[in-house]
């Protein structure tokens, strides 16, 4: 398959949320939001799994321009499909400089 990626602004982190699976083995999972700027739909909710890939959203702030490469997985439980969008990369991108507007004067030349 194909590396999905997406770019937008990072809007809002949730907080990691944590749990022990029916093994026994700890888990631990974090939420984020980005608004890609699309019409309709713009925003975007990733899941990240495990301490390692938690770490890589810490060094964004909300507000942040940033790109999201992803996997989307699809699970059926008692006939119903629940789909999983789980980012495995986040990188930074350069934000564009304001423009500046021309200084003009009010000389009549």
């Amino acid at each position: 398959m194909e590396n999905l990626k997406i770019t937008g602004k990072l809007v809002k982190k949730l907080e990691v949320e944590t749990g022990t699976s029916k093994a026994g083995k700890e888990w631990q999972k974090q939420s984020f939001v980005i608004d890609t700027g699309a019409q309709y739909n713009p925003e975007i909710c990733f899941q990240l799994f495990g301490e390692e890939k938690i770490q890589m959203l810490e060094k964004h702030k909300e507000g942040n321009t940033i790109e999201v490469l992803f996997n989307i997985s699809s699970r059926e439980y008692q006939g119903r499909y629940f789909h999983n969008v789980d980012a495995w990369a986040i990188n930074p991108l350069k934000e564009s400089a304001p423009v500046e507007e021309p200084v003009t004067d009010d000389l009549p030349f």
